[in-house]
């Protein structure tokens, strides 16, 4: 199976976000790095920042923080800001850009793996029949994700519906125009899609869009993902509650 393309969409005005998890969920929206994938982002955007700063500075919480989930750029300027770098407008496409070439050298190295929790819980909600949509604001998304492959040979690409990565945005997250772009493109009202996210913007993004909000807390962030204000946050996705999700909700797995 091969993703639709995804044709150009007109946002609808903004609207107030919802306040609780009320509505029966017909189809499921993903982020990559994080969520899906291992990947060396937060260790490319440290690299990067030879000759600007004491890369050391740049943990895990700053990147989940200030530069996870954002396009290239936002994520750049956010960083530096966060950092105090002197001129931090007028360095911020030097420093994106050699993100970029030392993200391209780890990948080519083979640092990208799959998360075994992820693919199983695409298993599951594929065999549920619901909706699938890949959306990531990366560029790098696509290409990651085509190393990847099931036990059965599927690739990691094949099993959704529709692809949204990687495209240019008017906006990004936390604005909601990528998952709204998701939605329309798999036919599905906004308040039935259950968006997969790693990053406080993310989750924000999906709360804008008036969609439920699942945030993997991989890297000991939990208490960011709920003050973006998830719905549900797991450390894994084998924490959802599988059997919950065919009625259309979801919950975490009784402990």
């Amino acid at each position: 199976m091969k993703a639709a393309e995804v044709p150009a969409y007109t946002l609808p005005e903004p609207t107030e976000a919802r306040t609780h998890q009320s509505r029966t969920l017909t189809a499921s929206i993903f982020d990559v790095d994080g969520v899906l994938l291992a990947s060396p982002h937060e260790q490319a955007w440290r690299e990067a920042l030879v000759g600007l700063v004491e890369p050391s500075r740049f943990t895990t919480e700053m990147y989940q923080a200030q530069v996870a989930g954002k396009p290239r750029l936002a994520g750049a300027r956010s960083a530096l800001d966060a950092l105090g770098v002197k001129d931090a407008a007028g360095r911020t496409a030097g420093y994106a850009e050699r993100k970029q070439t030392r993200l391209e050298e780890l990948i080519a190295a083979g640092t990208v793996s799959a998360f075994p929790d992820a693919l199983r819980f695409l298993r599951a909600v594929r065999a549920m029949g619901w909706r699938m949509a890949v959306a990531s604001s990366s560029k790098n998304a696509n290409g990651m994700m085509r190393s990847i492959r099931f036990d059965s040979g599927e690739g990691l690409l094949d099993i959704f519906d529709v692809n949204v990565c990687g495209r240019d945005l008017r906006h990004g997250k936390p604005d909601p125009e990528i998952f709204l772009i998701a939605a329309s493109a798999l036919h599905i009202e906004p308040a039935r899609c259950m968006v997969v996210e790693d990053a406080p913007a993310g989750v924000a993004a999906a709360r804008a869009g008036r969609m439920v909000a699942l945030g993997v807390a991989r890297h000991g962030d939990a208490a960011l993902l709920r003050a973006a204000e998830a719905d549900l946050v797991v450390t894994s996705l084998d924490d959802v509650a599988i059997d919950a999700l065919p009625h259309g909700r979801l919950r975490g797995r009784p402990t």
